[in-house]
Formats: structure tokens, C-alpha cells, sequence
């Protein structure tokens, strides 16, 4: 009986262990001083990264100075190439916005740009929240 408690605790342990996905949190922002925001990274069974990003309290775009049209989400990978993730609209009284996108490499650097138009190829707005220390 005592082995198959040993098994079964080890196989939870390993179970619980794939169960978790790596969290990433935005640093504090001169730009956007109240937001905040997760990053959760989890590999899917097409070995894809799923990348789910929450924010909060996020201003809208055009409340910054100078006002900007959008936010966009962009990762930057082990090889220092960035990707443009998706964009960011906040809504509700928590001005709360969510973006899930799909990345074929793992994203070492997540951030967030303010941008005047979301059909940009890299960022050339100031960057309002990053996961950059």
C-alpha cells in the first residue's frame, strides 16, 4: 500500500507541476501611472505559446499626452525579434482590457505601446506598460 501512496503523490506532484503556467507581471509605468497587468504563457499541444494578457486601470489612448490612437501588445522572443501580439482597448470602469494571442516562440519581453495607428509594423510609440526590468 505504501508504494502506491509514494506513486500517487509523485504523479500529482508531476500533474500539478505541467498544470502551471508561467505569470509575468508589468512593471510600474511613468505613462499610465495606475495600470496593471498579467501575462500567462502556456504551451498547447501544437507547441504554440498561448499568451493571455490582462490589464487594468489602463487610461484610454486618446487621454495621454500626446493622445495616440491605440494600444498594441508586442513580445519580444530569445532572439530579440519583436512580434506585434494583437491590440488593447480598455472598457468598463476599471478600464479593463484582455487580449489572448498565439506565438510560435516563447515571449521573454512582453509590452505595451501607445500608438497613432494599430496597422504598424514595430513600435514607434512610447512604451506605457513592459515586463522589461
Amino acid at each position: 500500500m505504501k508504494p502506491f501512496r509514494t506513486l500517487l503523490v509523485l504523479l500529482l506532484a508531476v500533474i500539478s507541476l505541467q498544470a502551471c503556467t508561467p505569470k509575468m507581471t508589468f512593471l510600474n509605468s511613468t505613462i499610465a501611472p495606475a495600470a496593471t497587468g498579467t501575462i500567462r504563457v502556456k504551451k498547447d499541444k501544437n507547441a504554440n505559446y498561448v499568451v493571455n494578457v490582462d490589464v487594468a486601470n489602463l487610461a484610454p489612448s486618446k487621454n495621454l499626452d500626446p493622445p495616440k490612437t491605440t494600444y498594441l501588445v508586442w513580445m519580444e522572443s530569445n532572439d530579440r525579434t519583436v512580434r506585434k501580439l494583437g491590440q488593447l482597448t480598455p472598457s468598463g470602469k476599471a478600464l479593463e482590457a484582455k487580449l489572448a494571442a498565439t506565438a510560435v516562440a516563447n515571449p521573454d519581453v512582453v509590452f505595451i505601446s501607445a500608438e497613432d495607428n494599430a496597422e504598424v509594423e514595430y513600435p514607434a510609440g512610447p512604451t506605457v506598460l513592459t515586463t522589461r526590468k
